[in-house]
């Protein structure tokens, strides 16, 4: 199975030529295609002329209908769905562990009924970045970052071990790794080819990758964007991706930025905007006179979040301004060319002629509006003008303790509810971002200066997401200023954002706990969601980095840095924000360290690990041979599962959960607590608390991922209220109830044989496209999840696992009235895409209601995966099938 890329009997008279310096090469012509069927090629998105090509590359016998489909107005035609193959996929470790360990599995399933497993290769090329490993176990020290790494490799041997027979064992798979930088950033800087080249045909550079903000590279003009592992899987094994004709959406950018803003607050504004207006699993486009006055890496920062808009991508054009950072990047210099010839003959190049494209929808951002923000303090959609932290701060503390008294606390202890004990320079966002970047350091600088300094309760890291970062903070000199307010690099990776935060400072969180404050976290990442960033901390504030600067140097949020001093010099004189914040002429001369140099030498080497990395040594194999005593790798039990049995009768409801639940509640991805289940199987098999690591280190061990299901300290189930945490009511045969963990629950379940549902409102599976908030709730035994609407990846995510998602159709939530003791039934005969289901509530023999929802499988190729149990068991039918008709 091969992604196809040669001319078919009916679109070879697409395929023309084109010669540039390095030789000629076949592409299919965007412009004849328009000829032939008749669109103007120019009105149409640029979303829709990337679909365009690649359906009529790849696909035969409904092509034709669907480039009608796509590029017609009219909704008279029967196409709903076409084919999508992405050119690349790119994983970090998190999700990529357990991809490869299903692939590896998919192989020992297909040997063991007596098929080849040296079909099972990726198909398309797949580059894994370990980036999400390295935690800030210490932070504010020189030796910060040879510590972290030292543990992070002794802790996660076994994984990296695994990964590397991978590369050996499977074709066109590449490892970077760990210690070089953030997927997305590297992506940006390295890998992505804006133009690539199949089999001497040129194509647009397309992915999609396990990680959601794989949006990040759309900055620069590339389509892809995230999705779940289970889909990644599927794309590697050369299976199309079934995608539902684009709703499109046109940003219209106006202006530019004025002066003290940054692409950071641009990029919340954004946020809050399209949030409100509603973008969930639509495509999203910016175009504009505003985009002159961004760079690709300004570009990169809104493109980045464009899950928390809740778009599938956040495009921009292919310009000028595309092909400089190319240069600056150091990339070649006849793909430069490359990029530049065939994209001005596709019509996908940009410049102040081209014509808007005819966007359905439309909206505009004036650049020139755009204020000094945050977010926070629970979601990224949330913004704030800076001047409002310190109400919204108050607010927060009143909700969790109405008889706080602030002034009561300061004479009493020296930690307060509202002081920030994380200020962490984090996340492909804004690390990949020169500007403000230069601007914290530059920030640093004028504090330093001044003779400030960050109080001791504040736990400050800068985790560089390339290794061109640190060469231009260094060359700068700024790092040295960073360094002396307690920001020393403590990794490259994706840190704080991810959750590996790594302990407080001191005894804080012994602090926090007895005491029950409610204290901030700010950091320049893209997620704030509840129990993400640090299990002590409620309060979680995005900001731009020289804003986190900012907030470390003040010590808290309950202040207005508008007109608050931050803090007093060592004369005894008050210093504002406003003292220290960089003039855009210093930023300017700060960038002329920021070098086609910086990116040569970061790249260089990028594949080769340090010595640590490099002295694994290992047998080559075609199977892996999995070892019953690893507590990190197990072999996934997702082939030894049969289909879904069909309709649901009398399944229990294992939880029943609010708004905007996220991948995080689902399926955690911080610390491991030696009071959970999977705690207490880590304890069983000999590990020491200090070794637990994390969940999302602990990826490839199902025993570990199924029994942290859920275990989120914030996550509130209704029907275990008002506890909190990973919790649930039992009912047992009798009808008597008891609350315990809801894995614990589940067991009870299974041994009873006794499906299980769960009821959820607005937004479920929000945040990280994480194939385990859908692998855990499947090993629970949870057969469907009712909600009031879902995000787009992990609805996905449901289907290509065998859990049916079903949509609320007229009711919310609320309406149903349930206290978790009830009974689900679900009847069909013979499902169908977006299928109108009948939901039937009893109590005991006793009906209660009749529901209507929504059979949220959207389209045939989805119905197949779900018929056959998941796409991992359909793809594995399929290899089956290829590997025995070989042998034969």
């Amino acid at each position: 199975m091969k992604y196809p890329v040669t001319a078919k009997a009916w679109n070879r008279r697409y395929c023309d030529k084109l010669t540039i310096d390095q030789g000629t090469f076949s592409y299919f012509s965007l412009k004849k295609l328009a000829a032939d069927f008749q669109f103007h090629l120019a009105a149409q998105p640029l979303v829709l002329r990337i679909f365009l090509e690649n359906v009529l590359r790849n696909y035969d016998a409904e092509a034709p209908k669907i480039i009608k489909a796509l590029s017609s107005k009219s909704k008279s035609h029967n196409i709903t769905a076409f084919p999508y193959y992405p050119a690349r996929v790119l994983l970090q470790d998190y999700t990529g562990v357990p991809a490869i360990a299903d692939l590896a599995a998919m192989r020992d399933t297909i040997a063991e009924a007596g098929g080849d497993p040296q079909v099972i290769n990726p198909c398309c090329p797949v580059d894994l970045v370990i980036d999400h490993s390295v935690i800030v176990e210490r932070a504010g020290a020189s030796s910060a970052s040879a510590y972290n790494r030292r543990i992070e490799m002794s802790r996660n041997n076994e994984r990296y071990q695994f990964l590397k027979w991978a590369q050996k064992s499977f074709k066109n798979l590449t490892i970077v790794p760990p210690g070089k930088g953030i997927c997305h950033q590297l992506n940006l800087e390295y890998f992505s080819q804006v133009v690539s080249e199949l089999d001497g045909v040129l194509v647009p550079d397309t992915l999609v990758g396990t990680d959601s903000h794989t949006t990040m590279v759309n900055g620069l003009g590339v389509l892809g964007w995230g999705v779940g592992g289970i889909e990644a899987e599927a794309a590697m094994l050369g299976q199309p991706l079934s995608l539902n004709l684009p709703e499109i959406i046109g940003v219209e950018l106006q202006n530019k930025l004025p002066p003290g803003t940054t692409a950071t607050d641009l990029v919340l504004t954004i946020t809050e905007r399209l949030r409100y207006y509603g973008v969930v699993g639509k495509y999203v486009e910016f175009y504009g006179s505003g985009i002159s006055s961004l760079s690709v890496a300004d570009r990169a920062t809104i493109a980045n979040m464009a899950p928390e808009y809740g778009a599938t991508c956040g495009l921009f054009p292919i310009d000028d301004k595309v092909l400089e950072y190319l240069k600056l990047t150091d990339r070649p210099a006849e793909l430069i060319e490359r990029v530049s010839i065939y994209c001005k003959a596709q019509e996908l190049f940009y410049d102040s002629n081209s014509q808007v494209p005819d966007y359905p929808e439309t909206l505009q951002v004036d650049l020139a509006q755009i204020e000094p923000s945050v977010a926070g303090p629970k979601r990224p959609q949330d913004r704030l003008a800076l001047s409002a932290i310190k109400s919204k701060t108050i607010a927060e503390i009143k909700e969790q303790n109405p008889h706080c008294s602030l002034d009561e606390q300061s004479s009493k202890s020296e930690i307060l509810d509202g002081d920030v004990v994380i200020a962490a320079i984090t996340s492909c966002t804004n690390t990949s971002n020169p500007n403000v970047m230069l601007m914290a350091g530059l920030l640093a600088k004028a504090a330093v200066e001044r003779g400030l300094r960050v109080k001791a309760h504040v736990k400050t890291s800068l985790a560089p997401g390339s290794q061109a970062v640190a060469r231009y903070l260094d060359n700068s000199g700024l790092q040295d200023y960073l360094d002396q307010l307690g920001f020393q690099r403590i990794g490259f990776g994706c840190t704080t954002c991810i959750g590996n935060s790594g302990p407080l400072n001191g005894d804080l969180e012994e602090q926090i706990l007895d005491r029950t404050l409610c204290v901030s976290a700010v950091l320049s990442g893209n997620r704030n969601f509840e129990g993400r960033i640090h299990s002590s901390v409620r309060l979680n504030w995005l900001a731009s980095p020289p804003l986190v600067v900012a907030f470390a140097l003040a010590g808290h949020t309950r202040i207005d840095l508008n007109k608050d001093p931050l803090s007093k010099d060592l004369n005894g004189r008050e210093v504002f924000l406003k003292d220290l914040w960089p003039s855009a002429e210093m930023v300017e001369e700060a960038l002329l360290h920021v070098t086609q140099k910086n990116y040569q030498l970061s790249y260089q080497n990028i594949f080769k690990g340090d010595e640590a990395w490099e002295a694994m040594q290992l047998d080559s194999s075609l199977l892996y041979k999995w070892k019953d005593s690893s507590t990190y790798i197990q072999r996934p039990p997702f082939f030894d599962r049969a289909p879904p049995q069909g309709p649901l009768e009398g399944a229990r409801i294992l939880a029943v959960l609010g708004h905007s639940i996220t991948t995080d509640h689902i399926s955690p991805a911080g610390r491991i607590s030696t009071q959970s289940p999977a705690g207490r199987y880590l304890l069983d098999k000999g590990v020491e608390w200090l070794d637990f690591n994390s969940y999302g280190a602990r990826r490839g061990n199902h025993q570990v991922m199924k029994r942290g299901t859920f275990d989120n300290k914030r996550i509130k189930n209704l029907i275990a209220s008002p506890r909190e945490g990973g919790l649930t009511c039992f009912y047992d045969q009798k009808g008597c109830s008891s609350v315990m963990p809801i894995y614990e629950a589940s067991k009870k379940y299974l041994q009873e044989n006794t499906a299980l549902v769960i009821f959820a409102g607005k937004e479920y599976g929000t945040g990280s496209s994480r194939d385990w908030a859908a692998k855990g709730p499947l090993l629970l035994n949870v057969k469907a999840v009712i909600a009031e609407s879902f995000e787009r990846i992990h609805r996905s995510n449901l289907v290509g696992m065998g859990i049916l998602p079903l949509e609320l159709n007229s009711l919310c939530l609320k309406d149903l009235q349930l206290c978790g003791s009830e009974t689900v039934s679900i009847n069909w005969d013979q499902l169908q895409p977006a299928q109108q289901l009948e939901l039937t509530l009893a109590q005991g023999t006793t009906l209660i209601k009749k529901i209507a929802v929504t059979a949220r499988i959207d389209n045939s190729r989805e119905l197949e995966y779900f018929n056959a149990g998941g796409v991992l068991a359909y793809v594995a039918g399929q290899f089956m099938s290829l590997s025995k008709g070989e042998k034969q």
